[in-house]
């Protein structure tokens, strides 16, 4: 294969061409133009994120599990299977839950042709997957990758519900607490200062979501996860950019529990309790 410089860093010597090919990251002569190189430098870069992950729940057993929630055409999973996978001994199993049928059937044909026996790809929303007999009772790794509005929420109750070790978050379009806010705002004007942080609609907009990614941490963190917050750093198309790592550690709930109520009630925002209250 005649790849220029470039092309050969971007693509990892393990990686299957003919998979690239499929996902149309690589042209049918193995060429990288410059789209299709930003979204494998994006997936690869995210891979680097969840390897160690797989690699601590490979210590106590084989049989790993993931779910990835709003797979889309399951870039994420199939990267995730042919790098690490596919090598691994046991039946380590990656599901992908996409509510697009067609989507859904693509990635089972797909599967099937690559011969990776263990990816499965479930027609369900986020919600749904939540109380679904498809699934396991318990899983390892959660991700959930621009998950739009309210189904990291879910994605989030999923894995609590399901008890999983590692929770990786790319947090997308909500909308939710801003609709809140906004709501609010006329009422809080003259007895809250800061309703000034989200007076214009544009702040509105842009702080709702910055809450919203805040409450989602105090939410795990008040059920036992350490979380971690950086930047994923390479989706450079995108300005939803934040990524949240959440490792279960059995911490103390009680700060982070006060703290997630104080801060709802502070910004108004009690009507969504229910949200990021999940026992």
């Amino acid at each position: 294969m005649d790849y220029n410089m470039t092309e050969k860093h971007a693509i990892k010597p393990e990686q299957s061409i003919e998979l690239l090919k499929e996902l149309h990251i690589l042209t049918r002569d193995g060429k990288l133009n410059q789209d299709s190189r930003r979204k494998l430098k994006q997936v690869n870069h995210l891979y680097q994120f969840i390897e160690p992950l797989l690699k601590e729940v490979q210590q106590d057993h084989s049989d790993i599990t993931l779910v990835d929630h709003g797979a889309g055409k399951s870039y994420l999973g199939f990267i995730l299977y042919d790098l690490f996978f596919k090598s691994q001994e046991g039946s380590p199993r990656i599901f992908g839950i996409e509510t697009r049928d067609e989507l859904v059937e693509k990635s089972r044909a797909l599967a099937a042709k690559l011969q990776f026996p263990g990816m499965s790809f479930l027609n369900l929303s986020v919600a749904e997957s939540i109380t679904s007999d498809a699934l396991p009772e318990t899983v390892d790794v959660v991700t959930a990758l621009h998950a739009c509005n309210t189904a990291t929420d879910d994605a989030i109750h999923f894995a609590l519900k399901k008890k999983a070790r590692f929770i990786v978050l790319v947090p997308c379009c909500q909308a939710e607490v801003a609709a809140v806010l906004r709501k609010n705002k006329a009422a809080n004007l003259a007895s809250n200062s800061l309703t000034e942080l989200w007076r214009h609609p544009i702040h509105t907009r842009e702080f709702g979501s910055h809450v919203t990614n805040v409450l989602r941490c105090l939410q795990l963190e008040a059920h036992g996860y350490q979380v971690n917050v950086t930047e994923l750093v390479g989706w450079e198309h995108s300005m939803k950019n934040e990524l949240i790592i959440a490792t279960y550690k059995d911490l103390p709930r009680r700060r982070p529990t006060e703290r997630l109520t104080e801060l709802l009630n502070s910004l108004s925002l009690t009507e969504m309790s229910d949200r990021f209250f999940i026992s």
